[in-house]
């Protein structure tokens, strides 16, 4: 009989293109796989970049954390690449409450019901101008995971509150003129400057952006 645990692994792709912004301020995260076992997880971060169709040799710098070495590319990186053109990858595993009580496979993998391809991602992103105005200081935080994208898009417009902003707007008061990305539901500002969007994502949508042509 498969188990429920509490918390489930999310391996993410952190793209940071310094070709079309040298310091660092155009990122963008995105979600490659979940699992019920922080093992699980690492192993699949570790051939994250492999399944979107890169090799080590593709990149200028490749490392992956092992315990025996200094690491210099963050806590949460557990491999780090950058490509000839400055872009940056770094593959990390984020962990959130098993909020649709998703069984667990032997193998550490999440078992999805029938005819479910991908989970729906809520994902939410920081900017705080007001601590650097470059717009570098970004966090960003996965709300939760969803078997269908109503529950999704549902939740991603529950996680803000608009009391708290000066600006707050969602997808569906700009129809057609929606400027933030499609996969995003809500953006809102605050009056000391932090940006804050909350987004909606898949793995097969990462897949899309990020598969080496």
């Amino acid at each position: 009989m498969s188990t429920s645990p509490e918390l489930l692994f999310h391996t993410t792709l952190t793209v940071i293109d310094y070709h079309k912004d040298s310091v660092g301020a155009k990122r963008s995260v995105y979600i490659l796989g979940t699992h019920a076992t922080v093992e699980a997880a690492k192993v699949f971060a570790a051939r994250a970049l492999h399944e979107l169709r890169y090799e080590p040799g593709d990149f200028e710098e490749y490392a992956t954390r092992s315990s025996s070495e200094e690491w210099k590319h963050g806590d949460g990186v557990l491999v780090y690449a950058k490509a000839p053109a400055g872009q940056v990858f770094l593959i990390g595993v984020d962990t959130t409450p098993n909020n649709e009580s998703l069984p667990a496979n032997p193998d550490g993998s999440v078992m999805l019901p029938k005819g479910v391809e991908s989970l729906h991602y809520v994902v939410q992103t920081t900017i705080d101008y007001n601590k650097d105005r470059t717009g570098c200081v970004q966090e960003t935080e996965i709300e939760g995971s969803y078997i269908h994208r109503a529950d999704a898009f549902s939740a991603a417009q529950k996680c803000l509150d608009p009391a708290d902003f000066a600006e707050y707007d969602t997808i569906g008061d700009m129809v057609g003129e929606w400027p933030f990305g499609e996969d995003v539901v809500v953006h809102a500002v605050t009056e000391t400057g932090q940006n804050t969007t909350v987004a909606v994502t898949t793995v097969p949508g990462a897949h899309k952006r990020h598969d080496k042509k």
